[in-house]
């Protein structure tokens, strides 16, 4: 696996920011700001696991047609080909920290089924 990011990368997106704090040999963690009244992109991966847990803040996750509401310790698990989504509804940040597990660990590998902000999907 070619790692593509470094302790210390970080983005802007139009739900909020990521920024990558851990990277080793088949994984990446990133700590991930969803603002207010902001919603991820439903979305699977092919090659990748992720696992979830909200640091603060109240979010909806969505996994395949399960819908619930995650609060501050709430692990969450997604498998490779699994639709997932995490939207924030409330009026405070929902932060997160993402492990990434897998051989293939970039942006190609997120296929997107909806997204509110007009990105590529099916």
């Amino acid at each position: 696996m070619t790692v593509l990011y470094q302790v210390g990368d970080k983005d802007s997106r139009p739900w909020g920011t990521w920024e990558v704090i851990g990277v080793g040999k088949n994984y990446i963690v990133k700590k991930i700001c969803v603002e207010a009244g902001q919603t991820l992109s439903l979305q699977m991966h092919h090659y990748r696991d992720e696992h979830w847990i909200i640091v603060s803040g109240t979010a909806e996750v969505t996994l395949d047609e399960q819908i619930y509401e995650a609060h501050q310790n709430t692990p969450i698990f997604i498998k490779a080909g699994q639709k997932h989504r995490i939207a924030n509804k409330t009026k405070d940040p929902v932060v997160f920290i993402e492990v990434q597990t897998g051989n293939t660990l970039d942006e190609s590998d997120i296929v997107r089924f909806e997204d509110k902000y007009g990105r590529q999907t099916l």
